[in-house]
């Protein structure tokens, strides 16, 4: 279990905009795996993973993940945390380009991660997408 803790460490250590380190991103993913994007409904798989870390990345080049609580047990891994970060770049949303706006962003969110033998083999992402996009001046502040 302390192996699959260490391999979403990881996996977030490689995501992050000031060290982004897409090979040690991927390595983290069997080669069956996939992520999805719980609110976009998108799913990534193979190589294209890798834009789940690069695609933030180049929005927010300083993005940072603060993980508050994780849990382990078995080969599932739950953490809770904030996705953090200035949009100095343009944001690939399913609606279209969002150019960057200086704005930051401070974003709750839970990921689920089940492995195999140490790798991740899904990765689902529970993000407040709604507030990500009112932060950014996307939406309405109104529910």
């Amino acid at each position: 279990m302390s192996d699959n803790i260490q391999t979403i460490r990881s996996l977030y250590a490689a995501a992050e905009g000031h060290s982004l380190d897409l090979e040690g991103f991927l390595s983290c993913f069997s080669e069956d795996a996939y992520v999805r994007n719980v609110p976009t409904g998108t799913d990534f798989r193979g190589p294209d993973i890798a834009l789940v870390a690069s695609g933030m990345a180049d929005a927010f080049p300083d993005i940072h993940r603060e993980i508050f609580d994780l849990y382990a047990m078995n080969d599932l891994v739950v953490v809770e945390l904030a996705i953090r970060g200035t949009q100095d770049g343009p944001l690939v949303t399913p609606e279209g380009t969002v150019s960057a706006s200086g704005k930051t962003i401070d974003v709750p969110c839970c990921d689920v991660f089940r492995l195999k033998e140490g790798k991740v083999t899904s990765f689902h992402c529970y993000n407040a997408a709604s507030i990500m996009m009112q932060q950014l001046g996307l939406a309405g502040s109104e529910p």
